[in-house]
């Protein structure tokens, strides 16, 4: 199955290439870099807005605060914690419901005006007023929201694989995405989904991701083990669908938006088969200060497909907003 630290070694850079370094010594130079700061992970717990939140951090300084999606977990943004920690708090959450989050059981409390109480409180529970934030899917989806709630305490946006709320609900309206998107209306059904996720030793999760990755190695038989084990906790599933079976009364899917101050990087790879790249054209008329970076061959789960590139695009849009660190 491979260690933790392993799981973080399936990709090799173009310049251990052209050292003419092999996988081997690469590979075990790796492990002795993880190890050291893998062992710096802390697994801490922060109660806010009437839930109890599990967090992974590592590092100090400013806060980067990292949202995952759907079905994941903190575990998403492995190959994210150890590289950024070199420059800030890193905390990447479980949302509620998920893993080791608290799980409330009545579905009203999987909407929008909630999750948005949980980043606030978790930003001023860390002891900031502001925080770079980090999100893919549905992660992506309540950062954007955030930022236009509050974005007095977003100091930089990144997003990973989620469109702008009204170039979401733009494309909606089309027939490609709605074909794209038609998980959301099985997942409006009751109890069904949440056999259909669990049956044959939860293959649906396993599917997920290994189905539609474009890089297949991106995940070890290990990595999908843990996404597994998370969505087997109990109520964990039916709370992860519960953010999907309020979708259609969220303002997320109000084609009317404002243009965003907050400084905000996109990051899109372009194999997406549930998110069309379509979906991504014309964001800069929403966002006044704008950067996109698309990644050719790479499906939805960006941060873990291209890592060395998901972070390298993260820190050059960080080092031009962000002096006081870099």
């Amino acid at each position: 199955m491979g260690t933790a630290i392993e799981r973080n070694l399936l990709y090799l850079p173009a310049d251990v290439l052209i050292k003419n370094i092999t996988h081997n010594e690469y590979h075990q130079q790796k492990i002795q870099q993880m190890t050291v700061t893998e062992l710096t992970w802390k697994h801490e717990y922060i109660t806010t807005n009437g839930v109890k939140l599990h967090y992974v951090t590592q590092g100090e300084g400013p806060l980067m605060l990292m949202l995952h999606g759907f079905p994941e977990f903190w575990y998403s943004w492995r190959h994210q914690i150890p590289e950024f920690a070199q420059d800030f708090k890193v905390v990447a959450l479980d949302l509620r419901g998920y893993n080791d989050s608290d799980k409330p059981n009545e579905q009203s409390a999987y909407v929008m005006h909630e999750f948005i109480k949980d980043v606030e409180g978790v930003i001023k529970g860390l002891g900031y007023q502001k925080c770079v934030l980090v999100g893919h899917d549905w992660g992506g989806a309540i950062a954007w929201n955030f930022a236009y709630t509050h974005p007095e305490m977003l100091e930089q946006l990144i997003i990973l694989n989620l469109p702008h709320p009204a170039k979401f609900a733009q494309g909606l309206r089309t027939p490609q995405q709605l074909l794209r998107s038609n998980y959301i209306f099985l997942f409006q059904l009751p109890w069904i989904p949440e056999l259909l996720l669990q049956s044959s030793d939860y293959q649906a999760i396993e599917t997920a991701f290994t189905g539609t990755a474009v890089n297949k190695n991106a995940f070890t038989q290990a990595d999908i083990d843990a996404y597994k084990n998370a969505a087997a906790k109990r109520g964990a599933l039916t709370a992860m669908l519960n953010y999907y079976r309020n979708i259609f009364q969220q303002r997320m899917l109000n084609p009317s938006w404002g243009v965003l101050e907050v400084p905000t990087l996109m990051i899109w790879g372009e194999n997406d088969t549930a998110l069309g790249k379509e979906l991504t054209y014309d964001t800069a008329a929403y966002v006044r200060d704008f950067q996109i970076k698309y990644i050719p061959n790479c499906g939805h789960w960006v941060q873990q497909e291209q890592p060395e590139l998901v972070n390298q695009y993260m820190r050059e849009f960080l080092r031009t907003k962000t002096n006081s660190i870099y």
